[in-house]
């Protein structure tokens, strides 16, 4: 049986949040079968429980943030990326501020933050969103897409008319059945130009990012002293962003997604396509030796519980 996760125990963090700039103080806790990633602002009085929901995102400003009531939590992309990655199902989130740390830009700090606590197995089935037809979303020459698929794949192309992002890989597709998301994703941060820095502080955005959280770039080139991690870091980020926005369904998806030129706002709107179209999905659990597909299983077979 393909069973669901949580940690062994608590673990937390401290760092800056990419655009209010402030403090914030981060702690997952472990949580119980079916609970889901419950994200959970203690510094209100009384505190604010957020769960995981596509019509909960309410801020696609370079970044995804969930709102309830009047209560927010915004940057939370990396990390439910991180989750997805590692195939935690179950959690308890508990920051104090309205964005979770942006940390070194990458989902990579939380990987290293949830394997330090453990990954435990729980005794309950895991529960796929498995896309049974092809779903669409278009705006404008962007567009995202959600088709059938034993397994998770991603294919994403990005296009920015910069001499730095030109001369990497803008094309990549990652296919779970073949690549190890700790290895080939996690590491890639997210980036942004200098001549924009004025314009975002104005609107409140990016307050608190640097070149230790982000890869920045003037007219011409990388700024970052120690260049980037991978080939084709610019458009991987885009991949890691998409798992992320996509853990936001509240489950694994069993799906092949592509887009071009898409964002959070495009892959926020493709989850809401497909869940209003009823005969697009099912949900479905693997509770019998060898039931799962088989790039499915190979795929978990690569992220281990601890």
């Amino acid at each position: 049986m393909i069973r669901q996760r949580t940690l062994k125990s608590l673990v937390s963090a401290t760092g800056v949040g990419l655009h209010g700039g402030r403090k914030v103080n981060l702690v997952l806790r472990p949580a119980a079968p079916d609970t889901g990633i419950v994200f959970r602002r203690v510094d209100l009085d009384p505190p604010v429980e957020l769960a995981c929901d596509p019509y909960a995102v309410v801020d696609t400003r370079m970044c995804s943030g969930l709102q309830c009531g009047g209560a927010k939590v915004g940057t939370v992309e990396h990390l439910m990326s991180a989750l997805s990655g590692l195939g935690i199902d179950n959690l308890h989130v508990d920051v104090d501020a309205p964005e979770i740390p942006i940390l070194d830009g990458s989902a990579a700090p939380f990987v290293f933050l949830l394997q330090s606590a453990g990954i435990e197995e729980q005794k309950a089935p895991k529960r796929f969103l498995r896309v049974t037809k092809p779903v669409e979303y278009v705006e404008d020459d962007k567009w995202v897409r959600l088709e059938p698929y034993d397994g998770f794949r991603l294919s994403f192309a990005i296009q920015f008319d910069h001499p730095a992002i030109d001369r990497t890989g803008t094309e990549v597709t990652i296919d779970f059945a073949e690549h190890a998301y700790v290895r080939d994703v996690a590491r890639a941060r997210t980036f942004g130009f200098m001549q924009e820095v004025e314009y975002l502080r104005d609107n409140g955005l990016a307050q608190g990012g640097s070149l230790d959280n982000a890869i920045v770039m003037d007219e011409y080139r990388v700024l970052n002293g120690d260049g980037l991690r991978y080939a084709d870091e610019f458009v991987k980020h885009k991949v890691l962003d998409a798992i992320g926005d996509l853990y936001l369904c509240g489950h694994p998806l069993l799906a092949a997604y592509s887009a071009h030129k898409a964002g959070h706002a495009l892959n926020n709107q493709i989850l809401r396509v497909l869940l209003e179209d009823e005969s697009a999905w099912e949900i479905v659990t693997f509770e019998k030796p060898g039931g799962a597909p088989p790039d499915l299983a190979r795929l978990w077979e690569l992220q281990p519980a601890a």
